[in-house]
């Protein structure tokens, strides 16, 4: 379903739409480029079993949400450049704008609280929303994600040529092709997928939606937030900070120095995980959350009672 969030329009799928029975819910950010569909469903299921609302949505210029292509795509190569020259970006639209439509969609769908999980990008947009309205924050989860601080190390040069890349044809089988190559990449070396369930479901994605201007606009929304890791130390939210050891995409230092800039934040590096949700990270991820979401219930109690 749509919603209007920050007077645009936002591809929402809810799992409990319209309840009021006080199911505490899950907020889930996606990251750069990637339609809700990346949500794996197990993943999804596992967390309605648990007992959460499950909210996840398309960030704008990606997916069935809307598109800003009148804003004109970036040229990734100049502004790459002037990214190492420390020279001002100017985004089509930033993080805080992508920040405020993630606020919008729990204000469309009259949740007051959530628990917010964002992975990559999406990590980025929940570590701003802590900051934004922390008051709306049960939890944060940042998965695979980044400070974004200056002088962290770069991705593998392997993943930086692919993901920059362009697929051969506009067929779409060499579509299919690019964007497989890309995830075997950067997948997780002792979790790997099964590349024909995987080239169904980025086939089945593309069909979805195939909108690669607004991937470039969102690189440059990202890029651009060079202020938030000095920001971090404002974060007042329970945060556990999750990040592969073997991510090439955003090496674990990240995560590391994410949850260092955290007051109080847990990082859980997870072994032969990289930049991806395999079948095997979910598990590991599922056991992480889950127990973050419940012990911050717990404490939620534990003050009502003293009070």
């Amino acid at each position: 379903m749509q919603v209007v969030a920050n007077n645009i329009a936002i591809e929402v799928e809810d799992s409990h739409p319209g309840d009021d029975s006080g199911r505490p819910a899950v907020l889930l950010v996606m990251g750069l480029g990637m339609q809700l569909v990346a949500w794996p469903p197990a993943f999804l299921d596992a967390l309605v079993v648990a007992g959460f609302r499950v909210v996840a949505f398309d960030n704008r210029d990606v997916g069935l949400s809307q598109h800003f292509d009148h804003l004109g795509t970036p040229n990734l190569a100049w502004e790459a450049f002037k990214h190492r020259m420390r020279w001002r970006i100017r985004p089509a639209y930033t993080l805080h704008d992508m920040t405020r439509d993630a606020l919008g969609v729990l204000d469309a769908l009259n949740i007051p609280q959530a628990h917010v999980v964002g992975v990559s990008m999406g990590g980025m947009i929940a570590q701003r929303l802590a900051l934004l309205a922390p008051e709306r924050l049960l939890s944060l989860t940042s998965v695979m994600s980044s400070s974004g601080a200056r002088g962290l190390p770069s991705p593998d040069s392997r993943v930086t040529r692919v993901l920059l890349g362009r697929p051969k044809t506009a067929s779409l089988q060499a579509q299919i092709d690019h964007t497989v190559a890309l995830f075997k990449v950067i997948g997780s070396p002792v979790f790997p997928s099964d590349e024909a369930l995987m080239r169904e479901h980025v086939a089945l994605s593309i069909a979805r939606s195939n909108h690669p201007q607004g991937f470039m606009r969102q690189i440059m929304a990202a890029v651009a937030d060079d202020a938030r890791a000095a920001e971090l130390a404002g974060i007042t939210t329970p945060t556990l900070v999750v990040h592969g050891r073997d991510d090439p995409l955003v090496p674990f230092a990240c995560g590391e120095d994410t949850a260092r800039r955290i007051p109080g934040a847990q990082l859980a590096g997870i072994d032969g995980m990289g930049h991806d949700l395999a079948p095997g990270v979910i598990a590991r991820l599922l056991d992480l959350l889950v127990p973050h979401f419940e012990a911050r219930h717990a404490n939620k109690r534990g003050l009502c009672e003293s009070a």
